[in-house]
């Protein structure tokens, strides 16, 4: 039985970040929101892109508005939370990785999303220094 991509990610060596660029052109900038909600739902990158332009139209929004971001992965399964703005200078992406040993979360900094997986950071830059404003979990089946 093949493993499908999300069951691949999870069983990788533990580290704190990880390269990974699911864009199949090997693109590295402007699709941070393709690429995060792809890793975290182990849909492929297309199906991904085509599902948010999809939403967006329906909506009348564009595919990487944080409406319909929210809106998308809420029909995926998704929470999103807030994290306290009480040291905003002072929390990392990667101390989001150490307070999240468990579990499959979309993180928002603003400017950038990216994908937590069981503490390892999936990303195609070393995102661990950004401040985390928003992030979504992936509530158990």
């Amino acid at each position: 039985m093949a493993l499908s991509s999300n069951q691949h990610l999870r069983k990788a060596v533990a580290k704190m970040w990880q390269f990974h660029n699911p864009n199949p052109k090997g693109k590295l900038v402007g699709d941070c929101t393709v690429r995060a909600i792809s890793t975290a739902t182990g849909k492929g990158w297309m199906d991904t892109y085509l599902d948010l332009c999809l939403f967006g139209l329906l909506n009348g929004d564009m595919p990487s508005s944080n409406a319909i971001t929210t809106a998308y992965l809420k029909n995926q399964g998704f929470k999103r939370r807030t994290i306290p703005d009480e040291c905003s200078d002072c929390y990392c992406v990667g101390d989001f990785c150490k307070d999240h040993p468990q579990g499959i979360f979309v993180i928002g900094t603003g400017s950038h999303l990216t994908t937590v997986i069981d503490g390892c950071l999936w990303d195609s830059w070393d995102s661990r220094n950004e401040t985390p404003v928003y992030y979504f979990e992936k509530m158990e089946d």
